[in-house]
């Protein structure tokens, strides 16, 4: 190749003119000292290739135990009388939210 020839016949040529010209060589024989230069220096990284995985929401499957938790948990906080829970409003609202299969967003 032309490199090649070049490091075999003009070598003092082809490297006078790369500094002039500030050009790095691409001779073979500094081309294969500089990657021996770049390996030896340290390990090769996958930094720039990684990249975070996006979270999806992780939605938990229905229980009664969660539930009964949760209504409890609700009539508490809110200070809603014990029959709170039977009420047709909140009846139809549980019997509304059983039917998403993807879990329910307020």
């Amino acid at each position: 190749t032309l490199r090649r020839h070049m490091e075999a016949a003009h070598k003092g040529t082809y490297l006078k003119w790369a500094e002039d010209h500030s050009f790095i060589s691409m001779l073979p024989k500094d081309t294969k000292r500089r990657r021996l230069e770049t390996d030896a220096d340290g390990q090769t990284q996958l930094d720039s290739h990684l990249r975070e995985r996006e979270t999806k929401e992780r939605v938990v499957p229905y229980s009664d135990a969660r539930f009964r938790e949760a209504a409890i948990e609700w009539l508490v906080g809110t200070d809603q009388p014990l029959d709170a829970l039977n009420h047709p409003a909140f009846q139809k609202m549980v019997h509304e939210s059983a039917r998403a299969t993807n879990g329910v967003k307020l």
